[in-house]
């Protein structure tokens, strides 16, 4: 039997300086744009660049119909979306994230920011936290400024509702942007709630279910071992706090700070265990949690099930 190659499994390959060359490229989609503001469309989109020297950017989306309260447009929510990919790829650009955007988007409804952050083994963590605190930053600043803000954010966004929404290594990304969110100076925005759906935690000791699902078709240990190994800062092990949220003694005073959460998973995942404790770690400290865990199911399910996509986008209405 030949040997499991993570790499092939991913189709990447690293390369001499570090960089990774990634054989797959998905079918994107353009953002819609404004001057494109037809009727056929129920959700606008544009392109927004964030920081330009780090190659980062946001695309924004709105209903195009936006619903009305006694004839004044009423304010959405604002959630700032963080995409799968294992850290190492997908982009906010590809056809299969912008379409979940727009139907979020149009569904909930709300101010969707989905969120073009850097990639790993080129920029490792916390880049990708640092790029998501960008984009909170960013849109503090259109929401405060009533005349040059973006008229997106600053007339149709309700900035005292902000979610931070994230799926796998994006629910990574959100739960530790929000922790570091007390330290910035954000009014007018709030931040009303955390979504992580599947989130994507780890460490040395393995849990129960990694060990049962450790050859798992879609997301198996040698993998996930390898992504840790591309995405963690050079020299560490999986017992970093970015992996391990349970290793850092002043993480678990921080996560009051969270509001109220949401966490999504399924009982085929091998992270099921881990994403179990982590619900159970958030409860001891006093966080409003509600657990949305099914028994079937495995790791990126909603991306190639409608049926499981519609039921989570369900839980997001609700939450929010």
């Amino acid at each position: 039997m030949s040997k499991f190659d993570p790499y092939e499994h991913l189709n990447v390959s690293l390369n001499h300086d570090g960089s990774l060359t990634r054989y797959i490229k998905l079918p994107t989609s353009a953002a819609t744009t404004a001057a494109a503001q037809s009727h056929r469309q129920s959700v606008l989109s544009k392109d927004v660049t964030l920081n330009a020297a780090k190659n980062t950017w946001m695309r924004i989306y709105r209903p195009s119909k936006l619903p009305s309260n006694d004839n004044a447009v009423a304010r959405l929510p604002i959630i700032f979306f963080f995409h799968p990919g294992g850290w190492i790829q997908m982009s906010v650009a590809d056809t299969i994230i912008h379409e979940s955007s727009n139907r979020i988007s149009g569904e909930v409804p709300s101010i969707l920011v989905a969120v073009e952050f850097r990639l790993a083994p080129e920029s490792r963590l916390p880049a990708q936290y640092d790029d998501a605190l960008d984009a909170v930053v960013w849109v503090q600043n259109q929401a405060a400024d009533p005349i040059n803000g973006d008229p997106w954010i600053r007339d149709y966004g309700d900035a005292s509702r902000c979610y931070l929404y994230g799926v796998s290594c994006g629910a990574n990304i959100a739960f530790n942007a929000a922790l570091r969110l007390p330290d910035l100076n954000l009014p007018p925005l709030k931040i009303a709630g955390t979504i992580l759906n599947q989130p994507f935690f780890g460490s040395k000791q393995r849990t129960k279910s990694e060990l049962k699902l450790a050859t798992d078709q879609y997301f198996p240990l040698p993998v996930q071992d390898l992504l840790w190994e591309l995405a963690l800062p050079v020299g560490t092990d999986r017992d970093h706090r970015f992996s391990n949220p349970f290793v850092d003694k002043n993480m678990k005073d921080k996560v009051k700070n969270l509001g109220r959460c949401l966490v999504i998973g399924f009982g085929g995942d091998p992270l099921i265990d881990r994403q179990q404790n982590f619900v159970q770690m958030l409860v001891q400290q006093g966080v409003l949690v509600e657990a949305r865990f099914d028994d079937v199911g495995f790791h990126g399910i909603d991306m190639i099930d409608s049926r499981r996509a519609t039921a989570i986008l369900n839980f997001i209405k609700e939450f929010v």
